[in-house]
């Protein structure tokens, strides 16, 4: 589930967290890069619960509805499309969800307010709209709708962001990354998908993303004052203390990744750290890194130093 991209963005925040901390261990923050990622695999976990904590709001609104004294004829007779959604039903029994729940003991029954509103937003959408009303409903639709709303309520919910923030520190600026992993795994599920299928995303696809994350922190860390020494030769018109501290050490992480992983081509590389600088930094960053590294890489070339291209 903890694809390159994500492992690029923790350690650049973890080196400029290290850096910041002159004094820290290089172990210590080691082990909290490996816990920032875990982290991160838990978000994953607990938004795909998120569905099933909307349903079963909805299926408690139902019933709250049916005991009142005098119910209306809508309440008697509820459409209870939304709460028998087949896919939800999938992920209610998923063996992995369950254990994960159970193990983390994380459930959204502590935060019915976020649920609410979360589910307001969702009865209040054309997609839902159209899914109650439609004639007929398969599997197919019952997936589709969740898709849909997953991507135009859930994804971007301002409300939902700054929620999952306030829950963790280490959620900050994962939403975004994690949600087309939550999109993914939606797109796996079938009609005949069993709850002991192994269907949600591992942490990572293999161990080399484990040791990639690690050895990309460590080289950053333990070379900093060479790859600082090249970034200040390139740049002779600047002093290094007068650019940001942030592009610092994104073009610290990127000279990391081109000189220590000579299987991963410079264009990935470049496409990533630019975007991380748009990201985290100034709003020039991105166009001030991708040209300092240009320099920096045809330099290197000059030197000896590197032999891939783009």
């Amino acid at each position: 589930m903890i694809n390159r991209v994500l492992i690029r963005s923790k350690v650049v925040q973890l080196v400029y967290s290290h850096c910041l901390n002159k004094g820290k261990q290089l172990e210590v923050s080691e082990k909290e890069l490996i816990y920032s990622l875990a982290k991160g695999y838990d978000l994953y976990n607990y938004l795909l619960l998120l569905m099933p904590a909307i349903t079963d709001y909805a299926r408690k609104k139902i019933e709250i509805g049916k005991s009142k004294l005098q119910p209306t004829m809508e309440e008697l007779k509820p459409n209870t499309r939304f709460v028998d959604n087949l896919f939800v039903a999938q992920l209610e029994a998923n063996k992995q969800l369950r254990d994960f729940k159970e193990r983390q003991k994380k459930s959204w029954e502590v935060h019915p307010e976020m649920v609410k509103s979360l589910y307001d937003v969702i009865v209040a959408s054309d997609v839902y709209a159209n899914y109650m009303s439609a004639e007929t409903s398969d599997y197919a639709a019952d997936r589709e709708f969740w898709r849909k709303t997953y991507k135009t309520v859930i994804c971007n919910n301002e409300e939902l962001a700054a929620f999952l923030e306030e829950l963790s520190l280490y959620w900050n600026d994962d939403k975004d990354i994690i949600d087309t992993f939550v999109l993914k795994t939606i797109k796996r599920f079938n009609e005949s998908t069993q709850p002991d299928d192994k269907i949600v995303l591992p942490q990572f696809k293999d161990d080399e993303d484990r040791k990639f994350a690690i050895s990309l922190f460590n080289r950053s860390i333990v070379n900093m004052d060479y790859y600082r020494d090249v970034i200040k030769h390139s740049v002779r018109n600047w002093d290094l203390d007068r650019i940001a501290f942030m592009d610092v050490i994104i073009m610290q992480v990127a000279l990391a990744e081109i000189l220590g992983f000579p299987s991963i081509p410079l264009s990935v590389t470049f496409n990533e750290y630019v975007e991380l600088a748009k990201v985290f930094s100034t709003p020039k960053s991105g166009a001030f890194v991708n040209g300092t590294m240009e320099g920096i890489v045809n330099q290197l070339k000059k030197d000896g130093k590197l032999s891939k291209s783009f």
